[in-house]
């Protein structure tokens, strides 16, 4: 009887050793390949089923282990729990809703690189009612859109899990804790790889010196040895993630900055290591452990600003509070409480924020932090706005004002009546609108890497010359001269031109509440000669109050207070501007229904069986009254108010001007074309533009109407137009600018079709965001200029044979470090 021992197999799909007495296997491109558990063997079968097989060719890490191998007790309950989540109590924390379509951001578990990413977006995209799906390998992030009624997200939590990663809801806190764990492994390399390099350079400088003292042999053998054990951990531990970033590209058949620096690395050390065993020829361990140093320490410096502009919006999720003090009575009319107030037992109950929904009164005390979008109902106070738009200064908050989930009270009581969940708030869209903003590349990013590519593809090919030639005539020096060309034109300050110079670009704005939703936003900026301004809420503070009225009607049916009430019952269902002063006049017992507002004229409904309609006056006077557009006074009120083809009453409604309007104005026009593009009446936009200086001016224009004013600027005198403006009706102008500007910090905004919020409110932010962009613009330019003169000027010396290893690595280094620090000047004021 013979015996036979045999290396255990490993498995296909997680790499881990296939147990004895254990045969199971799925054909992969007609090749059975072995599985070391049912768990494995279902998940790859499943990949093989859906002809997603490309995942092995591309992947650069074994895969995570099957989950079948949970007990079927504890799979089912993770199917349950993955089942609870498609409740809509516990949806409203995480879930976007937009009519009959779903969106969540989740984190995904057990991504390790750019082939899992593609796998599960594969995956998804069977399931029917996915109506998007993209997944970020970097920060292991999915955003998914999906039709509720198709799908449910239990069963896209379930698809997930079935090719092996585990999905959950997305939290502040894990791409926190995500990211202190990289850091951490980042410090770990560059502590292990700075101490072992200040080892290996003070055992050079003794063998330098030595070179000039006549050092015994044996002592330089012992100090070569010592330097090469150092050198190890460096070139292996310590450069690991320049050889993953490697061998990911080149399975993705794509050449990126890690291949010459991994070659350089790995030539560096293995020919020193080769002159220690051999002892002939140099070492240069310093080089390797110096130049892997540096290159880490850019590596981390990078990761760091792009971590931090990353959280920006992220930890937003961090301010708001746990719970909320909700005020609850016997009666469930809000109506009722806000006029009888006084003779109901109110009582406060603890409740967590999340669970509040729209409707809802929350007593929000002194100091406490807002834990709802809201209105005002009753007290007031000031709210420090500051983690939205960077205003430090504390703002005013009286009745009917809104308030922001997230903010802080100040020294006053505030009761606010609950506008919409958490998962609809201000914060959740700023998290939704980042995520966005990131999943796209801007051209300049686009250009930057592929420029490295043809240009890492260049170096390679001038090193394989560079060998070709050396070896011919001076063999001995061949290997050091190629080396060095492949170290000092290192493309790493290519790469970092664009990315950091955007990234603190970016940070620099997001602090003074400027933020950025399109990828287009900072190339464009620069190219714009004509700004086009909406007047009411963007030229001017939208503070309207009520100037004058007057009663049209000859007898005595309506009077001003009569008026009053049906245009606030009315205006109630209104978010325009024009409808806030009519608030304070509201009477709750004159209620309006079927109520349609139409868009950029006004307000129609039926107040005591009656049809009322209220908006502006050359939608109205023509259409739904006798009256015709003859009175010059009556065209040039703010609104009018119509009952059965009888104007009863008109108003006429004054606004302040912003501050910061007039500056803004005289700088832009003194190298650009202005103009204001309103819904106002045409008098009061002249007076307005008087005012400002604004050379032209167009008033009495529905959205349809700017949007045409606007193309014609594009096509007649081929005009690059900005256009700023409230995000209110503002959605086919917005469209059809260049780049458009949303004013203030409303939910409204967010959900416009704007590439830029600026959420401190200030038009002095336009100035800001010009300087920032063509700053931007500039300081890429330098660091372009500065990558590629670098490179002109070294590639030939480092051909030539005039730069040593030693002196390539510094000058590599500190090309990138000055890219960087190129960059960071957009950080400062």
């Amino acid at each position: 009887m013979s015996s036979t021992s045999s290396k255990p197999q490993s498995c296909f799909h997680c790499n881990e050793n296939v147990p004895l007495g254990i045969e199971l296997c799925v054909t992969i491109n007609n090749k059975k390949q072995p599985m070391c558990c049912i768990g494995c063997q279902a998940v790859a079968q499943t990949i093989v089923d859906n002809n997603l097989t490309q995942y092995y060719q591309v992947r650069t890490e074994p895969a995570q282990k099957g989950a079948d191998l949970i007990p079927p007790q504890l799979k089912a309950a993770q199917q349950q729990k993955n089942k609870l989540l498609d409740e809509d109590v516990l949806q409203n924390e995480f879930i976007y809703q937009d009519k009959d379509s779903k969106e969540a951001i989740l984190t995904v578990e057990g991504i390790s690189c750019a082939a899992c990413a593609w796998l599960i977006e594969m995956q998804l995209s069977k399931l029917k009612g996915i109506d998007q799906i993209t997944v970020n390998a970097t920060t292991q992030r999915a955003t998914i859109k999906w039709q509720d009624d198709q799908v449910k997200l239990s069963e896209i939590l379930n698809a997930i899990d079935h090719i092996g990663y585990q999905a959950l809801p997305f939290k502040a806190n894990e791409l926190e804790q995500r990211n202190k764990v990289i850091s951490k492994r980042f410090i770990k390399r560059l502590g292990i790889s700075g101490i072992l390099m200040m080892q290996i350079m003070m055992i050079a400088v003794g063998l330098y010196f030595g070179a000039f003292s006549d050092m015994a042999e044996y002592n330089i053998v012992y100090l070569r040895w010592v330097s090469f054990i150092l050198a190890i951990p460096i070139a292996t531990y310590g450069a690991f993630p320049f050889y993953m970033g490697a061998i990911t590209a080149l399975k993705l058949k794509r050449l990126s900055m890690d291949v010459p620096v991994s070659i350089a690395i790995i030539l560096a050390f293995s020919a020193s290591a080769w002159a220690t065993v051999t002892q002939q020829g140099e070492v240069y361990f310093e080089s390797v452990s110096m130049f892997t140093f540096l290159l880490l320490i850019g590596k981390f410096l990078e990761f760091r600003a792009r971590s931090h502009a990353a959280q920006v919006s992220a930890n937003l999720l961090k301010l708001m509070p746990m719970t909320a003090t909700k005020l609850s009575s016997n009666e469930d009319s809000f109506e009722f409480r806000v006029t009888n107030k006084e003779n109901i037992e109110q009582k406060e109950e603890l409740v967590a924020a999340k669970l509040l929904v729209k409707g809802d009164l929350v007593i929000v005390k002194p100091g406490e932090t807002i834990p709802a979008d809201g209105v005002i109902v009753d007290g007031n106070s000031q709210v420090n706005e500051a983690m939205l738009s960077g205003e430090q200064l504390p703002l005013n908050k009286n009745i009917n004002d809104d308030v922001f989930a997230g903010t802080i009270n100040g020294d006053g009581n505030l009761t606010v009546k609950v506008k919409q969940s958490s998962s609809q708030s201000f914060l959740s869209q700023l998290i939704r609108l980042s995520e966005q903003s990131q999943a796209h590349k801007p051209k300049l990013a686009r250009f930057s890497d592929k420029v490295a590519q043809y240009f890492v593809a260049v170096i390679l090919m001038t090193a394989i010359g560079t060998a070709l030639y050396w070896q011919q005539h001076l063999p001995e020096e061949a290997f050091w001269i190629t080396l060095s060309v492949l170290v000092a034109t290192c493309p790493c300050a290519l790469s970092l031109a664009t990315p950091t110079a955007l990234t603190c670009a970016t940070t620099r704005l997001n602090r003074d509440g400027i933020m950025i939703k399109s990828s287009h936003v900072m190339e464009t900026i620069p190219k714009i000669n004509t700004f086009a301004f909406d007047k009411t809420g963007t030229l001017t503070t939208s503070d309207f109050t009520i100037d004058k009225i007057d009663v049209l009607l000859t007898d005595d049916t309506y009077n001003k207070t009569n008026i009053l009430a049906i245009a606030a019952a009315l205006e109630s269902h209104s978010e325009h501007p024009l409808a806030k002063p009519f608030n304070q006049y509201r009477n709750f017992k004159m209620n309006a229904i079927n109520v349609k507002v139409h868009s950029g004229k006004g307000v129609s409904g039926l107040i005591d069986n009656k049809q009322f309609h209220i908006g502006k006056p050359s939608w109205l006077l023509d259409s739904f009254t006798s009256v015709q557009k003859k009175d010059e006074q009556l065209i040039n009120a703010s609104c009018v108010l119509v009952y059965d083809n009888t104007l009863i009453g008109a108003f006429y409604l004054k606004d302040k001007i912003r501050d910061d309007a007039k500056a803004l104005m005289t700088k832009l026009n003194e190298n650009n074309q202005t103009l204001m593009l309103s819904g106002d009446s045409q008098n009061a936009c002249k007076k307005v533009a008087k005012s400002l200086s604004i050379p032209h001016c167009y008033g009495g224009l529905s959205a349809t109407d700017k949007m045409t004013k606007l193309k014609n600027l594009q096509k007649e005198q081929n005009a690059t137009v900005a256009m700023i403006g409230d995000g209110v009706n503002d959605s086919p102008v917005f469209g059809a600018a260049h780049v458009s500007i949303a004013m203030g910090c409303g939910s409204d905004i967010a959900k416009s079709g704007a590439d830029v919020i600026l959420l401190n409110n200030q038009l002095s932010s336009i100035s800001t965001l010009h300087y920032i962009a063509v700053k931007t613009r500039r300081i890429i330019f330098q660091n372009y200029l500065w990558a590629f003169g670098y490179n002109g000027i070294v590639l030939p010396l480092a051909v030539a044979g005039f730069i040593t290893p030693y002196m390539a690595v510094i000058g590599m280094s500190a090309s990138s470090i000055l890219v960087i620090t190129n960059s960071l000047r957009l950080l400062k004021k």
